[in-house]
């Protein structure tokens, strides 16, 4: 059996999309259904059957930059991108690679453009008795998965982030785990996510950190974006994973902790070794 999040992750018909370029790269996907709502704007889009692609003469990033957002400002307001979040994301289709263009968080959706994220691992490990994993509940006025488990720190990488900046950021956000403590996370893998969801598609690239945390810390959310945090054991995390109560990002990452520290066999993970590579276009 497929665990549901595998399944999940990349639950995508590219037949029903259009594919999203900027000077000559395809840089998303659109949602056939969505792409109507461009043509407004002739000025900015080159549509037809196959894709949308921004009009050659928006040559540079800033160009595009402020084509772009006027077309999202219109697109909010007709509450076609929901969850506002004044996050600045770059396009580009590599972490390291130079920005096409920048947009404001809540539309890398509708376009369905590269993002990145970390997600971290917090692990507790005793001299004497099991490991257990430090998990979130996410606050039920998040605007997307409200109320579903997570792992303990979890966050987009904005522009100009790094990911060693975003770990102490969200750590501190998210859990109240002070600069020090974070800067002791270990690397894990990175895993790709292509998945049609309400608002449109999540392309991203996550890449997963393990932090061994003190068994005297408990997490203490500073941001308002976290229920709860609780203390659990590796069969109920791995329940959750099974129930599908935690979600797909987070279950992919602790997957990873889990079976990169054979607390889980590979076989109950059928599947998830594609995730590690990007999707074919």
């Amino acid at each position: 059996m497929t665990l549901p999040c595998i399944h999940a992750a990349r639950r995508f018909d590219a037949r029903a999309h259009r594919s999203f370029c900027i000077d000559g790269q395809q840089v998303g996907w659109i949602r056939a259904s969505d792409a109507p709502l461009l043509a407004r704007w002739p000025d900015v889009f080159e549509i037809d059957a196959q894709r949308v692609a921004l009009a050659a003469r928006l040559a540079t990033p800033d160009m595009r930059s402020a084509a772009l957002g006027a077309v999202i400002d219109a697109l909010a307001s007709d509450g076609r991108i929901p969850g506002w979040r004044d996050e600045t994301y770059a396009i580009r289709n590599a972490f390291d690679a130079p920005p096409l263009a920048y947009i404001e968080r809540a539309a890398s959706r509708f376009f369905g453009t590269m993002t990145y994220a970390v997600h971290l691992n917090g692990v507790v490990e005793y001299a004497h008795g099991a490991p257990r994993l430090w998990i979130a509940r996410r606050s039920d006025t998040k605007a997307t998965d409200p109320g579903m488990l997570d792992n303990v720190v979890a966050g987009g990488i904005g522009w100009g982030f790094s990911i060693e900046t975003t770990i102490i950021k969200e750590c501190w956000e998210e859990a109240g785990i002070p600069e020090e403590i974070a800067a002791r996370a270990t690397p894990g893998r990175a895993v790709h996510v292509l998945q049609s969801l309400p608002e449109g598609t999540q392309a991203e690239q996550i890449f997963i950190y393990d932090l061994v945390l003190p068994e005297d810390f408990v997490p203490r959310n500073q941001d308002g974006e976290v229920g709860e945090h609780r203390l659990a054991s590796i069969d109920e995390v791995a329940r959750s994973i099974e129930a599908g109560a935690m979600t797909v990002d987070a279950s992919l990452a602790t997957l990873d902790c889990m079976l990169r520290r054979q607390w889980i066999d590979k076989d109950a993970c059928a599947g998830i070794d594609a995730l590690f590579a990007p999707p074919a276009p």
